[in-house]
């Protein structure tokens, strides 16, 4: 058994900790209680980093963030995150409309056909070629659910591509959110919801795809957008090779 260091919180306020959380919350989850054991600071900031992006309101309205939700979580395959099923109906969602989510997602998981396509078969198979048979497939999709906005079935595409690292898809997705007018400012919310079930690299590769796009000159962004993509040197930290060196005797 290790020993608690001095700063450890005691055992009472673990569970004072867990206990408050799900007074606050109504559940509580096991990674709580990691935090609360021994991360309490981590824990202290946790709330207001899941509320600032999940809970606050940004660009997209309540609803439009859980349909979103619910297409991310079914995609990325997080099934724990049951509380956003509650919060899609709460939020005038019903059952049709998941019918719409869960589809855009089965259509998500195939679209790698199209990627295959254009990089092996598109000398093949130049009609209609595989972006504009994307967009066709798409459209007909949408096209059961009349009910449905398209700027919606737009971001719940985007962060299910997003989620999955499918980067050839959220690319041609992102040029036709540009040619139908979906808001930049909610391009950006939906990718960021990514952040949470699927890690920070997963939203930093995706606005990677987006900076592609950006810069492609297939696409007219706003001028925020464009200073982004004016802005230079955004690969990282580069590493120059290391030299092997000779083994010792």
């Amino acid at each position: 058994m290790s020993q608690p260091p001095p700063s450890a919180p005691s055992a009472a306020e673990v569970r004072e900790r867990l206990e408050a959380f799900r007074a606050r919350r109504g559940y509580v989850l096991p990674h709580q209680g990691a935090m609360a054991a021994a991360l309490p600071a981590l824990q202290d900031i946790y709330p207001l980093v899941y509320k600032t992006l999940t809970l606050d309101p940004h660009h997209l309205s309540e609803f439009e963030r859980e349909f979103v939700w619910l297409a991310l979580l079914t995609a990325a395959e997080e099934a724990i995150g049951t509380h956003h099923i509650h919060l899609f109906f709460q939020t005038g969602g019903t059952d049709r409309l998941a019918e719409a989510a869960f589809r855009l997602v089965a259509w998500a998981r195939g679209v790698e056909t199209y990627q295959f396509l254009e990089k092996h078969w598109q000398p093949y198979f130049p009609v209609p070629g595989p972006r504009p048979a994307y967009i066709a497939g798409k459209s007909a999709l949408l096209a059961q659910f009349p009910e449905l906005p398209h700027e919606l079935a737009h971001l719940a595409l985007l962060a299910a591509y997003a989620s999955r690292d499918q980067h050839w898809a959220l690319e041609v997705e992102l040029e036709d959110c540009y040619a139908n007018g979906v808001s930049e400012y909610k391009i950006a919310e939906a990718l960021s919801l990514v952040l949470w079930p699927c890690g920070m690299n997963r939203f930093l590769e995706a606005s990677g795809a987006w900076l592609k796009v950006l810069r492609s000159g297939k696409v007219t962004p706003s001028a925020p957008f464009q200073a982004w993509a004016d802005t230079p040197g955004q690969d990282g930290f580069e590493l120059a090779p290391r030299t092997p060196t000779a083994p010792q005797d």
